[in-house]
């Protein structure tokens, strides 16, 4: 995949998008076939964020369940919902078909099964639902092997489609590029202003009329990271040697909730398994991860996976996503659960329409200045509630364990120097990493993943790298280099938030953002996957 050199200097464009995933590059290009001036700035590399992470299943229900939306709003709504993801689906069949791009685009159905006697009334309440929201409906008595045998029948939604979604976003760049649109990577946005309509990032800055802020999260200080739950989920992927699962998207429902597809790459064939998610920085790590693992080779009988990774995930309080102008005059495009690959190019078109002033039907149904209490209220408690439980453990309930010179090779841990917490990092060559072990966005206590090897906010998802560099969430600014502090200060008592994951054994522990080589596990068909899946 070619590289895009950083931004430097300073350039004049009418539309500043920041984020060159598919909300993004699908905003971008759309601009720039109707004369737009366009520049598309990324923290790292082109999709290398949840849409070169996702599984590249592409669907018209939604991962949390048609039944919840219906239960949560109504059924018109479930159809508005169900509409505007198939079009969007229809949208980037399109560009594949005129693009004749190599990602792989395939019409395939979803299956639906119970892998418990208690799951069977939930598949039930998903047909009705499903039936209610005007989407084709079918049924089977079986799944194929190496699936678990279902409890009941299998609920068959026809017509969905798959697709390789690295190469996807590639192919999206080019055409874009080939547009007029000015694409740069490792080109972090620093700081934002809507009102003169500047980004700047470390080399250069960016001018123009529109902000469009497709980070997944809306980056910097926004109301509606107030109610949104932020979570990692967990993928494998197994090499299978037999009979290849055919074309198809695969949810259990039961738990283990498994979402499965299979897929091939270089003659070799692989069979992705999505499961396991957690609110980010507050639960263990590396015992999800683990369960993941046993739960996978227990109910499709295979071996040790290939690869594995995670991904992040927002959650709106009322079940639908945010897209559209916010009211400090960007536009933003979040919480869509695990269903960002199609929610993402729904954003894309919306967005541009905005820009246009063109009419888009979806815009009232998504719109981000919305609150309905009776439909968030609860969730958005729940979150807050989350976030202040939190910031008084850590900041009052917090007590110490043990000195920083025990920390091993991999581990990490929140370490007192005088009066002030760092968070300390001793890599495989036994150096130790000491940042501040507050976060930049609003100031909670990060933790220790010991899975990723990284620094997470447990309040509204920042992550860092062992040395304090943003790898992704709505924080701006690294977290403060304090080595300074452990030479000039006696270490004192520190916790070990998590232990390094025996399941690494010195190899580099896994990351949404590594090595150009990783693209090959971490997306659709080169093996791996958060599930935009589910």
């Amino acid at each position: 995949m070619p590289h895009r050199a950083a931004l430097t200097g300073r350039i004049q464009v009418e539309v500043i998008v920041v984020g060159a995933g598919i909300v993004g590059l699908t905003t971008a290009l759309i601009l720039a076939q109707q004369g737009r001036s366009v520049a598309v700035i990324d923290a790292h590399r082109i999709g290398r964020g949840a849409t070169g992470g996702s599984t590249g299943n592409l669907y018209a229900t939604v991962a949390d369940g048609l039944a919840a939306l219906v239960k949560k709003w109504d059924a018109q709504t479930a159809r508005a919902v169900v509409a505007s993801r198939t079009e969007a689906i229809a949208w980037i069949e399109q560009q594949t078909t005129v693009r004749h791009s190599d990602c792989a685009f395939r019409r395939c159905p979803m299956f639906q099964y119970a892998i418990s006697e208690q799951a069977e009334g939930r598949l039930q309440d998903e047909l009705d639902a499903a039936r209610l929201a005007g989407m084709a409906v079918d049924w089977t008595d079986h799944v194929p092997k190496p699936l678990p045998v279902p409890y009941g029948r299998v609920l068959v939604l026809p017509g969905q489609a798959q697709f390789h979604p690295l190469r996807y976003m590639h192919a999206l760049a080019a055409h874009a590029e080939q547009c007029g649109v000015q694409v740069y990577e490792h080109s972090p946005a620093m700081e934002l202003d809507a009102g003169s309509g500047v980004v700047r990032t470390p080399a250069g800055r960016l001018v123009g009329r529109h902000i469009v802020l497709a980070t997944h999260t809306p980056i910097g200080f926004h109301f509606i990271q107030a109610g949104m739950q932020v979570r990692r989920e967990y993928g494998l992927a197994f090499r299978l040697g037999g009979d290849v699962l055919a074309p198809g998207i695969f949810w259990a429902l039961g738990m283990p909730r498994l979402s499965v597809r299979s897929f091939e790459t270089d003659g070799q064939r692989y069979l992705l398994c999505i499961g396991e998610h957690h609110e980010t920085g507050r639960h263990d790590a590396a015992a999800a991860l683990a369960r993941l693992i046993a739960e996978a080779q227990t109910a499709l009988q295979l071996g040790e996976p290939a690869w594995r990774w995670s991904a992040q995930h927002y959650h709106s309080p009322d079940e639908l996503p945010y897209i559209g102008q916010d009211s400090a005059g960007f536009y933003v495009a979040t919480g869509f659960s695990t269903d960002g690959l199609v929610y993402g190019t729904l954003a894309g078109r919306l967005i541009a329409d905005q820009i246009n002033g063109r009419e888009n039907r979806w815009s009232e149904l998504y719109r981000v200045r919305r609150f309905h209490p009776g439909r968030a209220g609860s969730d958005m408690f729940k979150a807050n509630t989350g976030v202040a439980k939190e910031f008084f453990h850590d900041y009052v309930t917090y007590r110490s364990a043990k000195p920083a010179q025990a920390l091993a090779p991999g581990q990490g841990a929140i370490v007192r120097l005088g009066h002030e917490r760092v968070a300390a990092y001793r890599d495989a060559a036994g150096a130790l990493h000491v940042v501040s072990a507050v976060c930049t966005h609003m100031k909670c206590m990060v933790h220790w993943n010991a899975v990723e090897r990284s620094w997470d906010c447990p309040c509204h998802g920042s992550r860092y790298s062992p040395d304090g560099q943003v790898l992704e969430g709505p924080a701006l600014s690294p977290l403060r280099n304090q080595l300074v502090l452990l030479q000039n200060h006696e270490v004192g008592e520190c916790h070990t938030t998590e232990t390094a994951s025996n399941d690494t054994r010195g190899r580099p522990a896994m990351s949404a953002r590594q090595s150009d080589d990783e693209g090959a596990r971490r997306n659709a068909s080169d093996a791996a996957s958060d599930r935009d899946s589910q």
